[in-house]
């Protein structure tokens, strides 16, 4: 059938000037277009999904973009260039949310959603490089229709941010004033400014998403103006989770280009959906070359690879604030733990910054999520019978008159001899220890061997109990397959060997509060309370959906979830993090891939933030080096 001899209907709400891409992608085509304008109900009780396509008796399309890469099926050009696939994730991510906010909110341009959308449109500026269009034909082309259409309700209204981009400002004229443009807008007649917002939001509310990504509450938009009562989102047709299924499969061009993106990042039905976490650093000093190369850049890569490829991909990450790593660090400097934690958590995300790491969200641990996550996560295994209360000898330091756990003790390792190994973990053989198990030790607050033991009341992970009822060796047995050998071989060997109880509390002040009466003035074992940072980092990131990535029912959502480690942090990953989610009996969401790095040492010892071992990020940057060769170095070590 000759396309040009097709008609395309498009039914939108009287003004909606969303409807304006696919009609110009429409005509840009050839293609016979049908506009049919509906008014929405005024007492709510009618409220379709506007625009929507109708193709066929079968098919309705209600997402623009995935109209305009339906269009140019039709037309005969199936696989759209890398520059349009670009330009279309940079609209719907960047572009169109920001627009929608700053018209809604009615933002300043000197901070907030207003400056981030200036700075797009300076990018916008940028990207058209003295050509006259963003085609870099001599006419407009589907490029520039996609760019003018999200802009209009912004231009048309001749709002104060479009005198800051006189460039942007030429291109937009030069596109109205083309026939193609002329007559969609003359045939739709669309409204400008924040009436286009409401019209855009009130028969599509889930495009309600605002910079930080949170939904925008109708009340702010005065729903007397708006017509319908309660806004309700209609759920994704089939037609278009089978669209998604055929954009997965489908080749993807690559680029090396990777737009900035705005909004809340959610998984998507109907594909495969990357979340991505790296081994949160401690704060106890500035991130070495080994904590970069060791978790973070290789994390850092694969988001891209990921987000190139047009996968759905969220990258988190943060700094690990509580236990003693961060008590002996504020006992060194003089400072208070929180001090410690507010002034290293700075400087890691600076480093991070000037490696260019492409974090979604950069969190820390030291926020009122983390204490709702853990302690819901402790009261479940607490009362579904996998937490021990046991009565423990512990190390005690009299000069200090304190209780020597994890880093305030050093010692020999009973297992290779190692004379400066920590209290809950020793570096050179990667064994984890109880610290009285330490031979000759020493407090490390003070260097005095005057240490003796006392009884102390414990709440355990009981890991012995978890095997038996929650299958973990067969979930392990099945999902290692998918890990890097040497993550692998480890997590076997702690089955091999046959699981242990694992004491999960500590006589500690800094940390998250143990939430049973008996245990009031102790806190969680860090190991037990920095996984479940990825989980309140991505409830500070999603706010109330944070469940989408963590326990999603649908069967429609498919997550794959990859953890980037060195490899002395694979016991707590592989063992501890997924036995505890496990005996809580929710759905979460578990590892599939664990990818875990040998050490990267430096002058044949392994590289230390505690110890002050190894080249800093600070070093780095002081330097004078780009970037880009310490990042060409690291990979060159790592793949000796």
């Amino acid at each position: 059938m000759d396309h040009q001899n097709q008609t395309i209907k498009i039914i939108t709400n009287t003004g909606n000037p969303a409807s304006l891409k696919p009609l110009i992608a429409a005509s840009l085509y050839g293609f016979k277009v049908a506009l049919e304008s509906v008014s929405v109900s005024p007492d709510g009780k009618q409220r379709p999904r506007l625009p929507v396509l109708v193709a066929n008796e079968k098919t309705k399309l209600f997402d623009t973009n995935v109209m305009v890469t339906y269009l140019l099926e039709l037309a005969g050009i199936p696989h759209p260039s890398a520059n349009l696939l670009n330009l279309l994730n940079f609209e719907a991510h960047s572009l169109f949310p920001l627009v929608l906010s700053y018209l809604l909110e009615k933002a300043d341009t000197d901070f907030g959603v207003g400056k981030e959308l200036l700075n797009v449109l300076v990018e916008l500026e940028r990207r058209l490089k003295g050509e006259s269009f963003f085609s870099g034909n001599v006419k407009p082309d589907i490029e520039d229709a996609i760019v003018w259409a999200t802009l209009y309700p912004l231009f048309s209204a001749n709002d104060k941010i479009t005198k800051k981009c006189p460039l942007l400002l030429k291109w937009y004229i030069l596109v109205e004033s083309a026939d193609l443009t002329k007559a969609a807008v003359n045939l739709l007649q669309p409204v400008s400014g924040r009436e286009a917002a409401k019209q855009i939001l009130v028969c599509n509310p889930t495009a309600s998403i605002s910079l930080y990504g949170e939904k925008i509450k109708m009340e702010k938009l005065k729903l007397d103006d708006l017509p319908g009562g309660d806004a309700t989102s209609t759920a994704v047709s089939s037609e278009e989770i089978q669209l998604a299924r055929e954009s997965w499969v489908r080749p993807t061009p690559t680029s090396a280009v990777k737009s900035k993106r705005a909004g809340r990042i959610l998984p998507l039905a109907g594909q495969k959906n990357y979340f991505i976490t790296s081994a949160l650093p401690y704060v106890n000093n500035v991130p070495h070359l080994g904590t970069i190369i060791g978790c973070v850049l290789s994390a850092d890569v694969f988001a891209r690879y990921c987000r190139i490829r047009g996968r759905n991909t969220l990258y988190i990450c943060g700094t690990d604030e509580y236990g003693t790593a961060t008590e002996t660090k504020a006992l060194e400097e003089n400072l208070t733990p929180q001090q410690i934690c507010d002034k290293y958590h700075k400087l890691h995300k600076e480093i991070y910054d000037w490696f260019d790491i492409s974090f979604d969200y950069f969190g820390r641990t030291t926020t009122k999520e983390q204490t709702e996550v853990g302690q819901e996560i402790f009261l479940k295994l607490w009362n579904n019978g996998f937490l021990k209360e046991m009565v423990v000898q512990q190390l005690f330091c009299n000069p200090c008159k304190r209780f020597l756990s994890d880093r305030f003790v050093e010692g020999t390792c009973p297992a290779c001899a190692y004379e400066d190994a920590r209290g809950d973990q020793c570096d050179k053989c990667g064994r984890l220890t109880n610290s009285i198990e330490l031979k000759n030790p020493r407090c490390k607050v003070c260097g005095s061997k005057d240490v003796t033991t006392k009884n102390s009341d414990q709440v355990f992970l009981d890991l012995p109990k978890l095997e038996e009822k929650v299958g973990l060796e067969e979930w392990l047995n099945r999902s290692s397959e998918e890990w890097t050998s040497n993550a692998r071989h480890i997590a076997k060997s702690w089955i091999r060997e046959g699981l242990k109880e694992r004491c999960i509390t500590r006589d500690l002040k800094w940390g998250t509060p143990v939430p049973i009466e008996k245990y009031k003035d102790k806190v969680f074992y860090v190991w037990f309370d920095a996984p479940i940072g990825y989980i309140s980092m991505t409830k500070c990131y999603t706010k109330d959906y944070w469940k989408a990535w963590w326990m999603n029912p649908d069967p429609e959502i498919d997550i794959e979830y990859y953890q980037f480690m060195a490899k002395d942090n694979v016991p707590f990953h592989s063992i501890l993090f997924p036995a505890s989610l496990r005996g809580t009996k929710d759905p979460w969401t578990l590892v599939r891939h664990i990818m875990a790095t040998e050490y990267l040492n430096y002058e044949d010892g392994k590289f230390s933030k505690s110890r002050g071992v190894g080249v800093f990020g600070n070093d780095a940057i002081q330097t004078g080096e780009s970037k880009f060769y310490f990042h060409a170095h690291q990979w060159h070590q790592h793949s000796q």
